[in-house]
């Protein structure tokens, strides 16, 4: 039996977002009965307590309130408890698989006592997460830092994204990576054009299929909202441009308001957050394109989702993004006119199914959760 322990989550179930969601498609889709998986739990009210979710032996652990600092003493606590719990159990060479690579500036003492019980660690660096403009300098520049630590120290770094590992490779020739993509959900919507919420939700914010564009994730400025608006501003379109964001309460927003000037323009419509995932399918599907600006990081699992519903996608052109996308999609610059340009090449022709049809195959051959499942189990199981 294998036993596999991955820290760096906030847990199971999954409440939040891609760490979260694929340790719960990783444990849910499960095939081989030779691995035994223990997930850290972040919890607020009880620590070291077990429960057994979908067969995973769930632990919580419950960090002093630090602030950012929280995640890496939440990091910290877990390996340590885990240790504890493989010499308890007797545990033969397990695996540590980290999440994110916060505690990258204290790995050294845990890399040595994994390493001494013969197991591994593998790390996920997830995206540029230094780059985030939410992080101040001082803390963009231990991130980075911490990214480089713990290279230097895991047995494998596991990229979501072929532009990742090229840029771990480049920037840290000792690495051994691998790349394991993130994966979609391609089943279709339950809703069709008559669904009960599918209308509310049209007639509230005045909508219809077909006549609108689409942004769908994290309302965060690396994620180019700011470009996106003023571009779709600058088009001559008659459709709408819907958002769909955690933007209520956000500073950002106002700023981007002032920025912008968005109210001005009655065809962007900030309709908040949107839980229903049946909704939110048939938003992507009925969409006439859906804008994808998302810059810094590996898989997005927006743009996933949106190659996988949507039939036309407007997807900066960085590295990452195109690793994803391939010919599937038509790609922007952020330089002025780029995108604007391309809605009116959009608006003014027949929506192209066949684009879709060809994103949706690229999915079904290499973004399954299935597949990424069967991948991961091999890893885990050399």
């Amino acid at each position: 039996m294998k036993h596999v322990f991955i820290i760096g989550s906030r847990g199971l179930p999954a409440k939040y977002g891609g760490f979260e969601t694929f340790v719960n498609e990783l444990v849910s889709r499960q095939v081989s009965d030779n691995l035994r998986y223990h997930v850290a739990c972040l919890s607020d009210d009880s620590h070291h307590q077990h429960s057994n979710y979908k067969q995973v032996d769930c632990f919580t652990i419950n960090p002093p309130k630090l602030g950012p600092a929280r995640v890496i003493a939440y990091d910290m606590m877990a390996i340590s408890y885990a240790l504890k719990l493989i010499e308890k159990e007797g545990i033969e060479k397990p695996v540590f698989y980290i999440l994110g690579n916060t505690i990258g500036a204290f790995i050294s003492p845990f890399a040595r006592r994994i390493h001494k019980i013969g197991g591994q660690l593998f790390i996920n660096p997830d995206g540029l997460e230094w780059k985030r403009s939410k992080w101040s300098k001082p803390v963009q520049t231990y991130l980075k830092y911490s990214e480089k630590v713990m290279t230097q120290y895991a047995d494998l770094v596991i990229s979501d994204n072929e532009g990742i590992e090229t840029y771990i490779q480049e920037a840290y020739p000792w690495s051994k990576t691998t790349f394991i993509a993130y994966g979609t959900d391609l089943a279709p919507t339950n809703f069709s054009k008559d669904s009960v919420q599918v209308r509310s939700f049209f007639d509230q914010w005045g909508i219809e299929e077909k006549g609108y564009y689409l942004i769908i994730g994290r309302f965060v400025p690396e994620n180019n909202y700011a470009a996106a608006i003023r571009e779709f501003m600058a088009s001559n379109t008659r459709r709408d441009l819907v958002i769909v964001c955690n933007h209520e309460g956000s500073s950002y927003f106002e700023q981007l308001r002032q920025e912008t000037r968005f109210d001005q323009d009655s065809r962007i419509k900030f309709v908040g957050t949107v839980y229903d995932k049946d909704l939110l399918k048939y938003l992507r599907q009925e969409c006439r394109a859906y804008i994808h600006g998302h810059e810094v990081g590996g898989t997005n699992p927006s743009l996933l989702e949106a190659l996988a519903q949507t039939n036309e996608n407007l997807v900066l052109g960085v590295d990452f993004n195109r690793k994803v996308a391939l010919n599937t999609a038509h790609y922007w610059s952020k330089e002025t006119g780029s995108l604007t340009s391309l809605i009116h090449q959009v608006d003014s022709q027949p929506e192209s199914l066949n684009l879709g049809q060809a994103a949706k195959r690229h999915m079904q051959a290499h973004y399954t959760w299935e597949e990424i499942v069967r991948q991961y189990e091999d890893l885990f199981l050399k």
